[in-house]
Protein backbone atom coordinates (compact mmCIF):
# COMPACT_ATOMS: atom_id res chain seq x y z
CA UNK A 1 0.00 0.00 0.00
CA UNK A 2 2.93 2.34 0.67
CA UNK A 3 4.10 1.92 -2.93
CA UNK A 4 0.62 2.63 -4.25
CA UNK A 5 0.30 5.71 -2.03
CA UNK A 6 3.63 7.02 -3.32
CA UNK A 7 2.50 6.54 -6.91
CA UNK A 8 -0.76 8.35 -6.22
CA UNK A 9 1.11 11.22 -4.57
CA UNK A 10 3.53 11.42 -7.50
CA UNK A 11 0.68 11.43 -10.00
CA UNK A 12 -1.13 14.26 -8.23
CA UNK A 13 1.99 16.39 -7.79
CA UNK A 14 3.16 15.92 -11.37
CA UNK A 15 -0.24 16.95 -12.69
CA UNK A 16 0.19 20.34 -11.02
CA UNK A 17 3.37 21.13 -12.96
CA UNK A 18 2.26 21.03 -16.57
CA UNK A 19 4.05 23.29 -19.02
CA UNK A 20 2.51 25.22 -21.89
CA UNK A 21 2.81 25.18 -25.67
CA UNK A 22 3.57 28.11 -28.01
CA UNK A 23 2.20 28.11 -31.53
CA UNK A 24 5.41 29.37 -33.13
CA UNK A 25 7.81 27.20 -31.15
CA UNK A 26 10.58 25.44 -33.01
CA UNK A 27 9.69 21.84 -33.83
CA UNK A 28 12.02 19.09 -32.76
CA UNK A 29 12.04 16.09 -35.07
CA UNK A 30 13.52 12.64 -34.66
CA UNK A 31 14.27 10.60 -37.77
CA UNK A 32 12.85 7.17 -38.53
CA UNK A 33 16.26 5.56 -38.08
CA UNK A 34 16.42 6.97 -34.57
CA UNK A 35 12.92 5.73 -33.81
CA UNK A 36 13.76 2.25 -35.05
CA UNK A 37 16.59 2.18 -32.53
CA UNK A 38 13.95 2.13 -29.79
CA UNK A 39 13.73 -1.20 -28.04
CA UNK A 40 11.13 -3.75 -29.10
CA UNK A 41 9.69 -6.44 -26.84
CA UNK A 42 6.94 -9.02 -27.00
CA UNK A 43 5.67 -8.11 -23.51
CA UNK A 44 4.87 -4.70 -22.10
CA UNK A 45 7.78 -3.47 -19.99
CA UNK A 46 6.06 -0.52 -18.29
CA UNK A 47 6.03 -0.52 -14.51
CA UNK A 48 4.41 2.88 -13.94
CA UNK A 49 0.66 3.45 -14.29
CA UNK A 50 -1.17 3.23 -17.63
CA UNK A 51 -2.66 6.70 -17.93
CA UNK A 52 -3.91 6.56 -21.56
CA UNK A 53 -5.08 3.87 -24.01
CA UNK A 54 -5.90 4.39 -27.69
CA UNK A 55 -6.44 2.27 -30.82
CA UNK A 56 -5.57 3.95 -34.13
CA UNK A 57 -7.21 3.53 -37.54
CA UNK A 58 -4.66 0.84 -38.48
CA UNK A 59 -5.54 -1.28 -35.48
CA UNK A 60 -2.42 -0.51 -33.44
CA UNK A 61 -2.82 0.02 -29.72
CA UNK A 62 -1.03 2.86 -27.95
CA UNK A 63 -0.42 2.70 -24.21
CA UNK A 64 0.66 5.86 -22.41
CA UNK A 65 2.43 5.63 -19.06
CA UNK A 66 2.92 7.87 -16.06
CA UNK A 67 6.72 7.90 -16.24
CA UNK A 68 8.01 5.86 -19.21
CA UNK A 69 6.56 7.35 -22.38
CA UNK A 70 4.31 5.48 -24.78
CA UNK A 71 4.26 1.99 -26.30
CA UNK A 72 2.77 0.98 -29.66
CA UNK A 73 1.42 -2.58 -29.84
CA UNK A 74 0.69 -4.20 -33.21
CA UNK A 75 -0.75 -7.38 -31.74
CA UNK A 76 2.63 -9.12 -31.51
CA UNK A 77 5.34 -6.74 -30.33
CA UNK A 78 5.77 -3.42 -28.57
CA UNK A 79 7.90 -0.50 -29.70
CA UNK A 80 8.60 2.29 -27.24
CA UNK A 81 8.77 6.07 -27.65
CA UNK A 82 10.09 8.36 -24.95
CA UNK A 83 11.61 11.79 -24.47
CA UNK A 84 14.81 10.28 -25.90
CA UNK A 85 12.95 9.90 -29.20
CA UNK A 86 11.38 13.37 -29.21
CA UNK A 87 8.36 13.25 -26.90
CA UNK A 88 7.96 16.40 -24.84
CA UNK A 89 7.74 14.33 -21.67
CA UNK A 90 7.45 10.71 -20.50
CA UNK A 91 4.14 11.22 -18.69
CA UNK A 92 1.28 10.74 -21.18
CA UNK A 93 -2.19 12.17 -20.59
CA UNK A 94 -4.06 11.95 -23.92
CA UNK A 95 -3.52 10.05 -27.20
CA UNK A 96 -5.47 10.98 -30.36
CA UNK A 97 -5.35 10.60 -34.15
CA UNK A 98 -6.00 13.28 -36.76
CA UNK A 99 -7.59 12.88 -40.20
CA UNK A 100 -4.21 12.31 -41.83
CA UNK A 101 -3.45 9.40 -39.51
CA UNK A 102 -0.92 11.28 -37.39
CA UNK A 103 -0.87 10.24 -33.72
CA UNK A 104 -0.87 13.04 -31.15
CA UNK A 105 0.38 12.84 -27.58
CA UNK A 106 -0.59 15.28 -24.82
CA UNK A 107 2.20 14.90 -22.28
CA UNK A 108 3.04 16.35 -18.89
CA UNK A 109 4.81 19.30 -20.52
CA UNK A 110 3.28 19.75 -23.96
CA UNK A 111 2.15 18.23 -27.24
CA UNK A 112 3.97 15.94 -29.69
CA UNK A 113 2.85 14.22 -32.91
CA UNK A 114 4.03 11.16 -34.83
CA UNK A 115 3.46 10.78 -38.59
CA UNK A 116 4.74 7.22 -38.85
CA UNK A 117 8.25 8.40 -39.68
CA UNK A 118 9.20 11.03 -37.13
CA UNK A 119 8.09 12.62 -33.89
CA UNK A 120 7.49 16.36 -33.96
CA UNK A 121 7.63 18.40 -30.77
CA UNK A 122 5.13 21.28 -30.82
CA UNK A 123 6.21 22.84 -27.52
CA UNK A 124 8.68 25.36 -26.20
CA UNK A 125 10.16 24.24 -22.89
CA UNK A 126 11.39 27.77 -22.12
CA UNK A 127 7.82 28.81 -21.27
CA UNK A 128 7.57 26.25 -18.45
CA UNK A 129 5.38 27.26 -15.47
CA UNK A 130 3.99 30.32 -17.29
CA UNK A 131 0.45 31.05 -16.15
CA UNK A 132 -2.28 33.09 -17.83
CA UNK A 133 -3.94 35.65 -15.56
CA UNK A 134 -7.72 35.98 -15.68
CA UNK A 135 -7.65 39.61 -16.81
CA UNK A 136 -5.49 39.03 -19.90
CA UNK A 137 -7.12 39.20 -23.36
CA UNK A 138 -7.87 35.97 -25.17
CA UNK A 139 -4.74 34.95 -27.14
CA UNK A 140 -6.88 33.25 -29.78
CA UNK A 141 -10.45 33.35 -31.03
CA UNK A 142 -12.68 30.56 -29.80
CA UNK A 143 -14.16 28.44 -32.57
CA UNK A 144 -14.61 24.74 -33.22
CA UNK A 145 -15.27 22.09 -35.87
CA UNK A 146 -16.06 18.38 -35.73
CA UNK A 147 -12.51 17.40 -36.69
CA UNK A 148 -10.75 19.43 -33.96
CA UNK A 149 -8.32 17.82 -31.57
CA UNK A 150 -8.24 19.36 -28.10
CA UNK A 151 -5.38 19.25 -25.60
CA UNK A 152 -4.58 20.29 -22.05
CA UNK A 153 -2.44 23.43 -21.87
CA UNK A 154 -0.45 22.85 -18.70
CA UNK A 155 -0.90 25.43 -15.95
CA UNK A 156 -2.48 27.86 -18.38
CA UNK A 157 -6.18 28.51 -17.81
CA UNK A 158 -7.24 27.29 -21.22
CA UNK A 159 -6.72 24.60 -23.85
CA UNK A 160 -5.00 23.95 -27.15
CA UNK A 161 -7.02 23.37 -30.30
CA UNK A 162 -5.58 21.64 -33.36
CA UNK A 163 -7.70 22.61 -36.37
CA UNK A 164 -5.86 20.46 -38.92
CA UNK A 165 -3.38 23.22 -39.71
CA UNK A 166 -1.85 24.37 -36.44
CA UNK A 167 -2.01 24.28 -32.67
CA UNK A 168 -3.62 27.36 -31.10
CA UNK A 169 -3.99 28.31 -27.44
CA UNK A 170 -7.46 29.44 -26.30
CA UNK A 171 -7.96 30.99 -22.85
CA UNK A 172 -11.06 30.28 -20.81
CA UNK A 173 -13.52 33.18 -20.38
CA UNK A 174 -13.24 35.37 -17.25
CA UNK A 175 -14.22 33.52 -14.09
CA UNK A 176 -13.89 33.76 -10.36
CA UNK A 177 -10.33 32.93 -9.27
CA UNK A 178 -10.16 31.29 -5.85
CA UNK A 179 -6.38 30.99 -5.50
CA UNK A 180 -3.94 31.77 -8.30
CA UNK A 181 -1.24 29.62 -6.73
CA UNK A 182 -3.23 26.38 -6.80
CA UNK A 183 -3.52 25.95 -10.59
CA UNK A 184 -7.20 25.29 -9.99
CA UNK A 185 -8.11 25.83 -13.64
CA UNK A 186 -5.51 23.55 -15.22
CA UNK A 187 -7.36 21.08 -17.45
CA UNK A 188 -7.82 17.55 -16.07
CA UNK A 189 -10.19 16.07 -18.67
CA UNK A 190 -11.82 16.71 -22.06
CA UNK A 191 -15.01 15.21 -23.52
CA UNK A 192 -16.82 15.84 -26.78
CA UNK A 193 -20.58 15.59 -26.48
CA UNK A 194 -23.90 15.97 -28.21
CA UNK A 195 -25.45 19.31 -29.24
CA UNK A 196 -22.09 20.46 -30.65
CA UNK A 197 -20.61 20.64 -27.14
CA UNK A 198 -17.06 20.05 -25.95
CA UNK A 199 -16.43 19.94 -22.20
CA UNK A 200 -13.23 20.85 -20.36
CA UNK A 201 -12.74 19.74 -16.76
CA UNK A 202 -10.43 21.68 -14.46
CA UNK A 203 -9.72 21.11 -10.79
CA UNK A 204 -12.20 23.78 -9.72
CA UNK A 205 -14.86 23.69 -12.43
CA UNK A 206 -16.12 22.71 -15.89
CA UNK A 207 -16.24 24.83 -19.04
CA UNK A 208 -18.57 23.71 -21.82
CA UNK A 209 -18.24 25.31 -25.27
CA UNK A 210 -20.77 24.87 -28.10
CA UNK A 211 -19.18 27.05 -30.77
CA UNK A 212 -20.89 30.26 -29.70
CA UNK A 213 -20.88 30.42 -25.91
CA UNK A 214 -19.90 28.78 -22.62
CA UNK A 215 -21.62 26.81 -19.90
CA UNK A 216 -19.74 27.09 -16.60
CA UNK A 217 -20.11 24.68 -13.68
CA UNK A 218 -18.24 25.50 -10.47
CA UNK A 219 -18.69 25.81 -6.70
CA UNK A 220 -20.44 29.14 -7.14
CA UNK A 221 -22.96 27.98 -9.77
CA UNK A 222 -23.63 24.79 -7.77
CA UNK A 223 -24.00 26.62 -4.47
CA UNK A 224 -21.22 24.55 -2.86
CA UNK A 225 -19.21 25.74 0.13
CA UNK A 226 -15.63 25.11 -0.95
CA UNK A 227 -14.48 24.81 2.65
CA UNK A 228 -16.90 21.93 3.29
CA UNK A 229 -17.46 20.18 -0.04
CA UNK A 230 -14.93 21.41 -2.62
CA UNK A 231 -14.93 20.43 -6.26
CA UNK A 232 -11.70 18.64 -7.18
CA UNK A 233 -12.45 17.37 -10.67
CA UNK A 234 -10.25 14.64 -12.16
CA UNK A 235 -12.41 13.22 -14.98
CA UNK A 236 -15.56 13.81 -17.01
CA UNK A 237 -17.65 12.21 -19.74
CA UNK A 238 -20.71 13.19 -21.72
CA UNK A 239 -22.44 9.90 -22.51
CA UNK A 240 -24.54 8.87 -25.51
CA UNK A 241 -27.69 10.17 -23.77
CA UNK A 242 -26.23 13.62 -23.30
CA UNK A 243 -25.69 13.21 -19.56
CA UNK A 244 -22.51 14.74 -18.15
CA UNK A 245 -20.62 12.71 -15.55
CA UNK A 246 -18.10 14.66 -13.46
CA UNK A 247 -15.61 12.65 -11.38
CA UNK A 248 -14.08 14.29 -8.32
CA UNK A 249 -11.27 13.45 -5.94
CA UNK A 250 -13.19 13.59 -2.66
CA UNK A 251 -16.90 14.15 -3.33
CA UNK A 252 -17.43 11.39 -5.88
CA UNK A 253 -19.42 11.70 -9.11
CA UNK A 254 -21.70 14.56 -10.01
CA UNK A 255 -24.32 13.91 -12.71
CA UNK A 256 -25.70 16.66 -14.92
CA UNK A 257 -28.87 15.50 -16.66
CA UNK A 258 -30.56 18.35 -18.50
CA UNK A 259 -30.72 21.33 -16.18
CA UNK A 260 -30.36 19.33 -12.96
CA UNK A 261 -27.10 18.34 -11.23
CA UNK A 262 -27.00 15.77 -8.43
CA UNK A 263 -24.29 14.02 -6.45
CA UNK A 264 -24.62 10.56 -7.99
CA UNK A 265 -22.26 8.92 -5.49
CA UNK A 266 -24.27 10.30 -2.60
CA UNK A 267 -27.56 9.19 -4.16
CA UNK A 268 -26.20 5.64 -4.50
CA UNK A 269 -24.97 5.70 -0.86
CA UNK A 270 -21.35 5.47 -2.02
CA UNK A 271 -20.03 8.32 0.12
CA UNK A 272 -18.84 7.05 3.50
CA UNK A 273 -20.63 8.75 6.44
CA UNK A 274 -17.27 9.74 7.93
CA UNK A 275 -15.74 10.93 4.67
CA UNK A 276 -13.87 14.23 4.85
CA UNK A 277 -14.79 14.76 1.18
CA UNK A 278 -11.36 16.29 0.66
CA UNK A 279 -9.23 13.53 -0.82
CA UNK A 280 -8.43 11.35 2.19
CA UNK A 281 -8.19 7.60 1.61
CA UNK A 282 -11.60 5.92 1.40
CA UNK A 283 -12.69 2.39 2.36
CA UNK A 284 -13.91 -0.28 -0.04
CA UNK A 285 -17.48 0.03 -1.27
CA UNK A 286 -17.25 3.77 -1.90
CA UNK A 287 -17.06 5.94 -5.02
CA UNK A 288 -15.35 9.12 -3.82
CA UNK A 289 -12.15 9.48 -5.90
CA UNK A 290 -12.92 9.05 -9.59
CA UNK A 291 -9.97 9.44 -11.97
CA UNK A 292 -11.48 7.98 -15.17
CA UNK A 293 -14.97 7.55 -16.65
CA UNK A 294 -16.00 5.70 -19.83
CA UNK A 295 -19.09 4.36 -21.60
CA UNK A 296 -19.23 0.99 -23.37
CA UNK A 297 -21.22 -0.01 -26.46
CA UNK A 298 -24.13 -1.23 -24.29
CA UNK A 299 -24.44 2.14 -22.57
CA UNK A 300 -22.90 1.00 -19.28
CA UNK A 301 -20.96 3.74 -17.48
CA UNK A 302 -17.61 2.72 -15.97
CA UNK A 303 -15.76 4.50 -13.18
CA UNK A 304 -12.17 4.02 -12.02
CA UNK A 305 -11.83 4.91 -8.35
CA UNK A 306 -8.50 5.68 -6.66
CA UNK A 307 -9.16 3.53 -3.59
CA UNK A 308 -12.15 1.28 -4.27
CA UNK A 309 -11.63 -0.40 -7.63
CA UNK A 310 -13.75 -0.28 -10.77
CA UNK A 311 -17.49 0.37 -10.82
CA UNK A 312 -20.03 -0.39 -13.56
CA UNK A 313 -23.43 1.31 -13.73
CA UNK A 314 -25.97 -0.34 -16.05
CA UNK A 315 -28.62 2.33 -15.59
CA UNK A 316 -30.11 0.67 -12.52
CA UNK A 317 -27.53 -1.11 -10.40
CA UNK A 318 -23.90 -0.56 -9.49
CA UNK A 319 -21.37 -3.40 -9.56
CA UNK A 320 -17.91 -3.15 -8.00
CA UNK A 321 -14.73 -4.97 -9.10
CA UNK A 322 -11.62 -4.99 -6.89
CA UNK A 323 -8.54 -7.08 -6.17
CA UNK A 324 -10.93 -9.71 -4.81
CA UNK A 325 -12.02 -10.18 -8.44
CA UNK A 326 -8.46 -10.84 -9.61
CA UNK A 327 -7.28 -7.28 -10.32
CA UNK A 328 -3.71 -6.48 -9.26
CA UNK A 329 -4.71 -3.02 -8.02
CA UNK A 330 -7.78 -1.14 -6.84
CA UNK A 331 -6.80 1.99 -8.80
CA UNK A 332 -7.75 2.17 -12.49
CA UNK A 333 -6.19 5.17 -14.24
CA UNK A 334 -7.72 4.67 -17.71
CA UNK A 335 -10.73 2.92 -19.24
CA UNK A 336 -11.10 2.74 -23.02
CA UNK A 337 -13.37 0.95 -25.51
CA UNK A 338 -11.61 -0.03 -28.75
CA UNK A 339 -12.86 -0.19 -32.34
CA UNK A 340 -14.15 -3.73 -31.74
CA UNK A 341 -16.16 -2.72 -28.66
CA UNK A 342 -13.66 -4.36 -26.31
CA UNK A 343 -13.09 -2.62 -22.99
CA UNK A 344 -9.48 -2.00 -21.90
CA UNK A 345 -8.43 -0.95 -18.40
CA UNK A 346 -5.06 0.55 -17.43
CA UNK A 347 -4.03 0.18 -13.79
CA UNK A 348 -1.77 2.30 -11.60
CA UNK A 349 0.74 -0.56 -11.27
CA UNK A 350 1.26 -0.82 -15.05
CA UNK A 351 -1.06 -3.80 -15.60
CA UNK A 352 -3.57 -3.81 -18.47
CA UNK A 353 -6.84 -5.77 -18.47
CA UNK A 354 -9.71 -6.39 -20.87
CA UNK A 355 -13.27 -7.17 -19.81
CA UNK A 356 -14.99 -10.18 -21.38
CA UNK A 357 -18.46 -9.30 -20.18
CA UNK A 358 -18.12 -11.26 -16.95
CA UNK A 359 -14.57 -11.00 -15.64
CA UNK A 360 -11.34 -9.13 -16.26
CA UNK A 361 -8.55 -10.83 -18.18
CA UNK A 362 -5.00 -9.61 -17.69
CA UNK A 363 -3.33 -8.87 -21.02
CA UNK A 364 0.01 -7.44 -19.89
Amino acid sequence: MRIQSNLIYLFLILNLTFSCVEKKSKDKEISKSELLSASQTDTLKFTSGISAIFQDSKGNYWFGSLQEGVARYNGKTFIYFSSNHGLTDNQIHIIQEDKQGNIWFNTQTGVSSYDGTRIKNHTNAETKNFQIQSNEPLPGKWMKSDSDLWFEAGTKEGVYRFDGQGLNYLAFPPHKILNLNDNLFAVTGISKGKSNMVWFATYAGVFGYNGSGFTIINDETLGFDRKIEPLHIRSLLEDSKGRLWIGNNGIGVLLKDGDSIINFSNKKNLIHPNSSRKGDKSPQGTLEHVFTIAEDYSGNIWFGDRDAGIWKYDGKAMKNYTKKDGLTSDFALSIYEDNNEKLWIGMVDGSIYTFNGITFEKQF
